[in-house]
């Protein structure tokens, strides 16, 4: 029986020690079962809400798991896997119907014992119940650490944290609030906000996130309070529980979801102001002026889908007539040196000439088929290949299995021949199991072009009715032109890199990612000047 260790920690009161303390667990119990380890996982310091997939050790897990190179998982218990009930039925359903048997060191679970399924459900609802359990405590104790005049919540610019009896305090960073003041200062003057990041960003003026200056840092949100020009903790005025962060379930990632202002706590402490009244007043106008035209929809047809070939960021439309780089743009020479625009006209036009003359042509469409049949005819090589192997293990362990139990009649039973026929029917149960998970076969060569065709033709159409619905064109050119690169030559000659670009549309028509490398045969990279 061939065991694999999984270990993870993520609350405070857990470290470095609690990993090896799991890990050690499991290897008394492999060892007292005489079952050799043949892979240990773990994950240190990421909570038990995050699926499993988006661990580093969980997806190594996953993948052995895949690969059916373990029999036995042994981990402390089921809420080492997750806490989320959901997610634990399918993780261990999914192993289970593998064959892998799950034991619990600490909470006794075993996926053999008959009463399991209702021990499971039972200890996944106290697992998920404990998380609910955990944000309140936390949450409890942040609202009673700001009404003790604590600091709670991440750091703001311009302030540091001391530590005094009872938690961390708010302090002014001085060196920080000199630029504070400038900018209020230069927002008030009148400045634009590109001309103050372009000036902090030439003084390698240290931002708050270590990127350097953009006017986003500087607005945010007027409504939520966000942004250097918008956070009232500048004139004294410290508000918390403005948002919670919410875990999106399927990638793991924390969200901010603003909270309603009701909810919002504030708390006045003069002794962190940074600038005036007068001169917060000041810039108050200035900012409704200067964004209130946030959110309009984007009018170009490329805009944002383009990259800058120095620093790989995003070329947008830097004026009614011109594309150019969006780094250089919003924070300056010292971000990006690519000082280079591009008409968009002439971008415009080159593009959907080369979609509607190369990439749309009939020809090309032709090679696209020669090349998707070719695949699909390896593709179900391979499979039939795989089946065959399974058919004759199978094969082979009947007969196995048949010997084992003919010695036992024989010669009575023996530790070794019941391990070898444990051994032997496992393997026979877990080959059936993936014989009966195999993914459905994937749809014709024909299918696939006929969805293909289809996607091409609403292309062309939506491209003829570009200048009208820029929004629907755009959505379509992403889709199918991947990633484009704007270059220019030391003989100012302009160029443009199209990589893969039939590829993600034929993705899209067969839906089978294992398809995508189907066009690279004719569009692996297609270079054109503008």
């Amino acid at each position: 029986m061939r065991v694999c260790l999984y270990a993870r920690f993520s609350t405070d009161n857990q470290n470095q020690n609690s990993i090896e303390d799991q890990l050690r667990a499991g290897r008394e119990r492999a060892a007292r079962e005489g079952w050799p380890i043949v892979a240990a996982h773990s994950d240190e310091g990421i909570s038990g809400s995050t699926p499993v997939t988006l661990r580093p050790g969980g997806k190594a897990l996953m993948a052995d798991v895949l690969a059916e190179r373990f029999d036995v998982l042994l981990v402390e218990g089921l809420d080492r896997i997750t806490r989320d009930l959901a997610e634990q039925e399918a993780v261990v359903k999914r192993m289970e119907h593998r064959g892998i048997r799950i034991i619990g060191t600490a909470d006794s679970y075993d996926s053999q014992a008959s009463g399991r399924k209702v021990m499971r459900i039972a200890r996944g609802l106290v697992n998920e119940l404990f998380l609910d359990d955990l944000r309140k405590k936390t949450h409890r104790g942040l609202q009673g650490q700001f009404e003790r005049g604590m600091a709670a919540g991440g750091r703001t610019y311009g302030y540091s944290s001391e530590t005094v009896p009872g938690g961390r305090r708010i302090v002014i960073d001085e060196a920080q609030a000199q630029h504070v003041r400038w900018i209020f200062e230069q927002v008030a003057a009148g400045a634009t906000l590109r001309s103050i990041v372009y000036e902090l960003n030439a003084r390698g003026v240290p931002s708050p996130r270590g990127a350097g200056w953009a006017a986003s840092a500087l607005v945010g949100s007027p409504a939520m309070g966000d942004g250097l020009l918008n956070n009232e903790i500048y004139i004294g005025r410290v508000v918390w529980n403005r948002r919670q962060w919410l875990k999106d379930p399927d990638t793991g990632k924390r969200q901010a979801v603003p909270r309603p202002r009701a909810e919002w706590v504030v708390r006045e402490q003069p002794d962190l102001r940074i600038i005036t009244n007068e001169l917060w007043d000041q810039t108050r106008p200035v900012q409704r002026k200067k964004w209130s035209g946030n959110g309009r929809p984007t009018t170009t047809l490329f805009g944002g889908l383009l990259r800058c070939e120095t620093c790989g960021g995003p070329v947008i439309a830097v004026s009614a007539l011109r594309y150019g780089c969006s780094a250089h743009k919003d924070k300056g020479p010292t971000a990006c040196a690519n000082s280079s625009t591009w008409t968009r006209k002439d971008v415009d036009y080159r593009l959907l000439a080369e979609l509607r003359e190369d990439l749309l042509s009939p020809s090309a469409l032709a090679e696209v088929e020669e090349v998707v049949r070719r695949l699909l005819t390896e593709m179900d090589s391979g499979h039939e290949q795989a089946r065959a192997a399974a058919v004759r293990r199978a094969a082979e362990l009947d007969k196995e299995i048949e010997r084992i139990v003919q010695a036992i009649v024989a010669v009575g039973s023996s530790d070794a021949l019941a391990d070898r026929l444990r051994a032997a029917e496992l393997e026979k149960k877990t080959l059936q199991a993936a014989r009966a998970a195999e993914p459905p076969p994937i749809a014709s060569a024909g299918a696939i072009m006929a969805k293909y065709r289809k996607l091409v033709l609403n292309l062309r159409e939506t491209l003829v009715a570009s200048e009208t619905s820029v929004g629907k064109a755009r959505a379509a050119l992403a889709d199918l032109l991947g990633e484009i690169t704007l270059s220019r030559d030391e003989n100012g000659e302009s160029w443009a890199k199209l990589k893969d670009p039939a590829s993600q549309l034929l993705v899209a028509a067969a839906n089978a990612g294992s398809l995508g490398v189907v066009a690279r045969a004719r569009f692996e990279l297609a270079t054109f000047g503008l």
